[in-house]
């Protein structure tokens, strides 16, 4: 072929129908017979015009390599395939090539490499040696690649980065669907960008939409130092948006959340979370429970619906509140952004410093169906709110509170606690306090106020206030009726054994009278604003759905 270099311009443009293996090993996966289709069999590469070099070389007889060199460009179709030097197999249906090799697929994807290996029949390129991908988006950079032109599929094995934008995702197995703009990643799969680093075995990554889907179990951490377990859903890191189901897990500082499904925008700040939700606050010692809570992160606000349940953790006797809505959120955000204004009736208005941070800068609300129970103490109202700054339930709208066969009502009730204990309780306007002793049969104070206090958990005694008027039944030491105490005071203590009224004592002018049991029946001695309301008690936590 001596004069080979005079045929150069005769064959550029020139259609080669060529199968493929040139100087290079084919790898084991490939198919080592020839094609037999038909369509296998009419597989054409084009020579274009430019071509420095092109020598014929004839190894025997049913081998013909044709040799190109310098500025080397090949079109199969609509792909096009550009390298410095490249040998074409007529017999092995096969084309290599050497030296910043180039391949344009129909402008879906562009590969870079050193080396690359064709299989001109099927399509598929073996490509080694800083091998880049990229479809417009998206750059992939793999030690070895198997690039697919008709199934438009990149498929690296020892290892490959993905890189879009400020992302970059790295695994060591992969799979790109070039017209789809998707990368399947696979084993030790690390996505670090910017505002997230996520870490999984396997991923699905889209490099237009920059959308990540989750199909494996996937731990996310972002740039505040919140982490998602998940095992199901995506994250759009370009809208902040996200979706995750199968039981994920999210925590925030103090905070943890687990529920079947969330959603998330990170651009307003707002999470959903929906099905068997459980949010747990180690700071406040608090767990809600519920169908369905939303949460503002910018202002650490959750509200919580669908059958919730609050729990403040206790040592021995933990306090569970329901209703038909809970709220929780910062008392700055509430009454100010430097300074929580706390008002109390016995010491006035007060202005408390806040810092943001601070554990007890938070309060919950409860609206509609309120209901309380801990082993000591019971309690339903229509709405409350309690401070963790002044550690203080306040019940509005019918309040109603139980100890044992004690039960106090009035228009406002404030359970101050202590410790996450009842410390002592106000009833403000309205006050009664009943103690059933048996079925029909009630010792009942009423006054304007009333203040009641505990020891241990356990109401110890209650102070009447304001024109306070008693019904008090009299008992021997063998706890028989002896005689009833109908009187009138400005002032009376109430004093109570083991949670069981035990005497009451005037501190101020008194009237009244003292009945023979015989003379009075027990049913008509009621007080004016006389209840009790024992049905509407909570009996145990179980109740709290009823």
């Amino acid at each position: 072929m001596r004069n080979s270099k005079l045929l150069v311009p005769a064959l550029q443009g020139i259609f080669f129908l060529v199968p493929v293996l040139a100087l290079a090993q084919v790898p084991e996966e490939m198919p080592k017979t020839t094609p037999t289709t038909a369509e296998d069999t009419v597989v054409t590469v084009q020579i274009l015009p430019g071509v420095r070099k092109l020598e014929f070389r004839k190894l025997n007889d049913s081998t013909q390599l044709q040799i190109l060199a310098g500025n080397v460009r090949l079109r199969q179709g609509n792909s096009y395939f550009e390298c410095d030097s490249c040998v074409i197999n007529n017999s092995a249906n096969t084309f290599e090539a050497w030296g910043r090799v180039h391949i344009n697929d129909s402008d879906t994807a562009k590969v870079y490499a050193s080396h690359l290996l064709y299989l001109i029949n099927r399509k598929v390129a073996f490509l080694d040696g800083g091998v880049r991908l990229t479809d417009g988006k998206g750059t992939l950079t793999t030690p070895e690649l198997e690039y697919d032109l008709n199934t438009k599929i990149g498929i690296y094995r020892r290892g490959g980065t993905v890189t879009n934008r400020k992302t970059v995702l790295t695994s060591r197995e992969g799979y790109y669907y070039a017209d789809l703009r998707d990368v399947y990643f696979k084993n030790n799969v690390r996505l670090v960008d910017p505002a997230y680093e996520i870490r999984t075995d396997s991923l699905l990554y889209n490099t237009e939409s920059q959308t990540a889907r989750f199909i494996a179990h996937t731990y996310i951490k972002d740039s505040s130092g919140r982490t998602i377990e998940t095992r199901d859903g995506f994250y759009n890191l370009q809208t902040g948006k996200a979706e995750f189901g199968l039981r994920p897990i999210i925590r925030d500082r103090n905070t943890t959340i687990i529920a079947d499904r969330m959603a998330f925008d990170d651009s307003s700040g707002i999470s959903q979370a929906e099905g068997n939700v459980v949010v747990v606050d180690s700071a406040q010692g608090t767990t809600i429970l519920a169908g369905k809570v939303l949460r503002k992160e910018k202002i650490d606000a959750v509200l919580a619906t669908n059958k919730p349940l609050m729990i403040v953790k206790q040592d021995e006797d933990s306090i569970y509140i329901t209703a038909d809505t809970l709220f929780s959120a910062r008392l700055s955000d509430l009454y100010g952004e430097r300074d929580t204004v706390v008002r109390d009736t016995v010491r006035g208005t007060r202005v408390v410093d806040v810092n943001k941070k601070d554990s007890t800068n938070r309060y919950f609300e409860a609206f509609r169906n309120v209901r309380i129970f801990s082993d000591s103490l019971q309690a339903v109202c229509d709405s409350l709110f309690y401070s963790f700054r002044d550690s203080i339930f306040r019940l509005f709208d019918e309040p109603v509170v139980w100890s044992k066969e004690n039960q106090l009502t009035g228009d406002t009730v404030y359970l101050h606690t202590k410790n996450k204990k009842a410390d002592r309780i106000r009833v403000i306007e309205n006050s009664l306090l009943v103690n059933r002793l048996d079925p029909d049969i009630y010792n009942q104070v009423r006054s304007t106020r009333m203040d009641g206090f505990f020891r241990d958990g356990q109401i110890d005694s209650v102070r009447a206030a304001g024109f306070a008027e008693c019904i008090y039944f009299i008992q021997d030491e063998d706890s028989a009726y002896t005689g009833i105490n109908e009187s009138k005071s400005d002032l009376m203590d109430i004093y109570f054994r083991e949670r069981e009224l035990d005497k009451v004592v005037f501190r101020s002018a008194v009237t009244g009278t003292i009945w023979p049991v015989r003379d009075k029946d027990p049913q008509d001695m009621r007080l004016s604003n006389f209840k009790w309301v024992d049905e509407r008690r909570p009996r145990s936590k179980f109740d709290l759905f009823q």
